[in-house]
């Protein structure tokens, strides 16, 4: 098969503790999961139906530094207020569609901590004047994620502190089970709508206390038994 341009390099994410990667084909994030974030953002909390949104497979990624530097992720354009979400991932080993609630954890591979770095200033832009807000969301390295972790090693994690820092302020705190929408039926609604399929993330949503990042911000996010992931904003 010859190809117009050259093929890229298939976006991945590393699994802790081996050479192997993780493929990433698609990556849907959840919105408004956690009551109190909802309430920050000015919704009402009270477990209406998930909502999605997408970010480009390339945009997740696991930032790395040279031995003796801090892993850097680069402060995005066209924003002056671009803020954190400390998430769950979720990274999926099968797929399918409309699939059983109690089927749904089956088809988890694995875990890790990702921050949804967001332009929130496009972001409100876009909604005062209804349209859509991809770009504030989807731009390039907007995803940093941890490396992940597999279900024998960490379980199904319902419940566990999930937490970011910044320059050693804690600016996020909560609990997996604070979740509006458990993993199996994120996974159980959103099957409804789309074939899920091997090498797909969901970002689940996060606590409150979302605030803005600038350049030289230091960050280390977390969810404990999990990972842990730490970058600076250049």
């Amino acid at each position: 098969m010859t190809y117009a341009v050259p093929v890229p390099t298939p976006p991945s994410l590393p699994i802790s503790g081996s050479d192997t990667l993780f493929p990433v084909r698609r990556v849907f994030c959840v919105g408004r999961n956690y009551g109190d974030h909802a309430r920050e953002m000015g919704a009402d909390p009270n477990r209406e139906p998930p909502f999605f949104f997408l970010k480009p497979a390339d945009a997740v990624f696991a930032p790395e530094g040279a031995r003796g530097t801090s892993p850097t992720v680069p402060y995005p354009p066209q924003t002056a207020d671009l803020h954190h979400e400390v998430e769950l991932v979720v990274a999926l080993g099968q797929g399918g569609t409309r699939i059983d609630p109690a089927d749904a954890l089956g088809t988890v591979w694995g875990y890790g901590v990702g921050v949804d770095l967001t332009r929130r200033d496009l972001q409100a832009e876009a909604k005062s004047l209804r349209r859509p807000w991809d770009l504030a969301k989807g731009f390039d390295l907007s995803g940093p994620c941890s490396a992940l972790r597999p279900v024998s090693e960490v379980g199904h994690p319902d419940r566990g502190r999930i937490w970011l820092d910044v320059d050693g302020k804690l600016r996020q705190e909560g609990d997996l089970g604070d979740q509006i929408w458990t993993v199996a039926e994120i996974i159980t609604h959103l099957s409804r709508s789309i074939t899920l399929c091997p090498g797909d993330l969901l970002f689940t949503g996060t606590p409150a206390g979302v605030g803005a990042l600038a350049r030289g911000s230091s960050v280390t996010a977390g969810i404990d038994g999990v990972a842990e992931l730490s970058f600076t904003i250049a």
